[in-house]
């Protein structure tokens, strides 16, 4: 699994809202967010650390990638283009920062099913029916 050093020097978003880093900053140290190019809105500063920060650690990344697929299956299966595409590129960010090398085989189609079911099967997580 690539490092929070790792991913602040090698990570490139290809998302154009966001998504990704926001999910991503669930596991950085409020003090460390600028380093990545995220800025907390105002309300979360001086909280982050408390009501946010997970510990970097493959247990929690999977936790979260579950969640995002739960997420990225309704969007597609919703047919909500934008949504699901932002959520192909979050599930391909999960991969890269596992490194399993699933987010590098498949290309933006279908909503990005092809993704998240191949994602599912790799970590054994259910694959939601439509």
């Amino acid at each position: 699994m690539k490092t929070l050093q790792q991913a602040k020097e090698e990570y490139k978003s290809e998302c154009f809202d966001g998504r990704d880093l926001s999910r991503l900053a669930k596991f950085i140290h409020e003090k460390d967010l600028s380093d990545f190019g995220i800025e907390l809105k105002g309300k979360y500063k001086g909280k982050w650390d408390r009501a946010e920060y997970r510990e970097f650690t493959r247990e929690n990344v999977l936790i979260q990638l579950q969640k995002d697929l739960d997420f990225a299956f309704e969007k597609a299966y919703n047919q909500r283009g934008i949504s699901s595409s932002c959520m192909f590129e979050v599930i391909k960010m999960w991969s890269w920062i596992l490194e399993d090398g699933v987010g590098e085989r498949y290309d933006y189609c279908n909503y990005g099913l092809q993704l998240y079911i191949a994602m599912s099967k790799k970590y054994g997580f259910e694959i939601p029916t439509p």
